[in-house]
């Protein structure tokens, strides 16, 4: 059987952020700047606090069957919350999406590869 890849984003909404919590999260904007977003296994959190509240934690996880995005999509939920509730922070609306990239249609590049290996 073949590992899959999952990549799963938890989206959210910041909520009754104190001013000094706003402060800290500007401090730190540069760290969680949307520009270097990544798909990391203990997700990466991407938000520009200065245009909107809103923020994107992204999570890559394996798994053996297809199955298993459920199981992955509720443990990135549950780091997302655990993140945000450990610093105190605010959140609503938080919802996600999974893909598992074995599923994902192949792109221009992979396509001629594909062909030039067969």
């Amino acid at each position: 059987m073949s590992t899959r890849t999952f990549r799963i984003m938890v989206r959210g909404v910041f909520d009754g952020l104190t001013a000094e919590q706003r402060a800290e999260l500007l401090a730190e904007a540069e760290e969680h700047d949307v520009l270097t977003a990544a798909f990391t296994p203990e997700g990466h959190l991407s938000y520009d606090l200065a245009a909107r509240p809103a923020f994107t934690f992204r999570f890559q996880e394996t798994g053996e069957a297809a199955e298993d995005i459920l199981v992955a999509t509720e443990r990135a939920e549950e780091a997302a919350r655990a993140w945000l509730t450990g610093r105190g922070y605010g959140y609503k609306n938080l919802r996600s999406s999974a893909e598992d990239l074995s599923q994902a249609p192949l792109g221009a590049r992979q396509r001629r590869a594909a062909r030039k290996n067969a």
